[in-house]
């Protein structure tokens, strides 16, 4: 079974045409190189595809300029991790007097571990960021099949929860004796496994270094550089605080979530929906879904996006800014949510036009002015309806 991603690829023909470089950045087996499938489709001309880990291919660019610049048409490059010094010699192809191809490179780490790409490419390249099956992409009955086996596409596709439970644990297994490596780093693959089955456990939390440390037996620093290494390889993402203009004494540091819910699952020995439903994270691990499903529906990368808190308590799960205007999102994981002294202080102090309650109930109700309750089973209909009402 393989699923059609229009969406994903309606972004990507859209960043072609506008750049003459464009890198889907996304983890390990997230479906990258079966997307450039869908996309050639849609494109005339030829197609030249390397794959930095077939060493075939690898060979094929001891040379690149050589074996570059005759091609026209899109040039595919896979794993581009693997050569970061190719990125300079794009730029030259690119700004020859009469470009005849575009590229289209794909990459397993954030932008700023692919080094020169953001120096050598600067103008050139549009970063499309490509996440696993989100609800938006799958019928609206296997909601809580792709919550809980996370969006990979072999997770997800799996013939059951043991094989799903599988493949995600040797996916971990794989990417840190594998992976991260090939990113440069020599931290041991026992420790960071360590680490991350201890970060699972403080999913959704407000980073705290310290009691980390304490906890990992480590420095802070080292604990920031294993947090920070695991959001490059775009497995783990930090949602950044906002901080208003106000009286009022403000969290000032990121929450931190795993990235793809069923590496969460994993990481804390949920095998199953049981073990799922009596587990003492489901509120943490569902906010993170949903969370996650709000950004990819409205196109907003991580980095654009945040969450708000002060010290006396109010709080606001995540806080956006679409056409110049500022909506915020509460995540409530109950059929009835009710109006907060949080929703009202958020209201007010940080402006917002809109508040979305998103729910785990089946209808959708105003509860109060600009504060609207939306079943996450509707999330897709409502979001886009929403995206409408900016047009007109």
């Amino acid at each position: 079974m393989i699923l059609s991603r229009p969406t994903q690829v309606s972004r990507i023909v859209s960043a072609l045409a506008q750049n003459p470089v464009v890198a889907i950045i996304g983890a390990r087996q997230v479906g990258k190189t079966t997307i450039t499938y869908e996309v050639e489709k849609l494109l005339d001309g030829s197609v030249h595809r390397f794959d930095l880990e077939d060493p075939e291919d690898l060979a094929r660019l001891e040379e690149p300029k050589l074996s570059l610049q005759g091609l026209n048409g899109l040039i595919i490059i896979d794993e581009v991790q693997r050569k970061p010094e190719l990125f300079p010699l794009l730029r030259v192809l690119v700004d020859r007097r009469e470009p005849r191809a575009q590229f289209l490179i794909l990459g397993s780490a954030a932008p700023n571990l692919l080094k020169q790409s953001s120096e050598s490419l600067a103008g050139r390249i549009s970063y499309q960021t490509l996440n696993g099956f989100s609800s938006a992409e799958i019928d609206r009955k296997e909601g809580t099949k792709v919550w809980l086996r996370g969006g990979f596409p072999r997770s997800f596709l799996a013939p059951s929860e043991a094989a799903s439970l599988a493949w995600r644990k040797n996916f971990i297994r794989t990417f840190l004796e594998r992976d991260i490596p090939q990113l440069g780093f020599s931290i041991p693959a026992i420790m960071l496994s360590r680490f991350w089955n201890m970060l699972a456990h403080y999913h959704g939390q407000i980073w705290n270094g310290s009691e980390l440390a304490r906890a990992f037996g480590i420095s802070q620093p080292s604990v920031k550089r294993y947090v920070d290494l695991l959001t490059d390889a775009l497995v783990v993402w930090q949602l950044k605080p906002w901080h208003q203009n106000i009286s009022k004494r403000q969290v000032k540091a990121p929450k931190v979530y795993i990235k793809d819910s069923g590496l969460l699952h994993s990481l804390l020995g949920i095998g199953n929906l049981a073990d799922l439903e009596r587990h003492p994270k489901i509120g943490a691990s569902w906010e993170g879904f949903v969370l996650g499903e709000i950004l990819d529906q409205l196109n907003i990368e991580a980095n654009d996006a945040y969450f708000w808190a002060t010290h006396a308590g109010a709080e606001l799960d995540l806080l956006v800014f679409v056409q110049g205007r500022s909506i915020g999102f509460e995540v409530k994981r109950t059929v009835s949510p009710k109006i907060t002294p949080s929703m009202r202080i958020s209201l007010t102090d940080l402006n917002l036009e809109l508040l979305f309650v998103i729910h785990a109930g089946d209808h959708d109700f105003q509860m109060a002015e600009k504060i609207f309750a939306i079943p996450m089973s509707q999330l897709k209909h409502h979001l886009e309806r929403f995206k409408l009402s900016l047009l007109t």
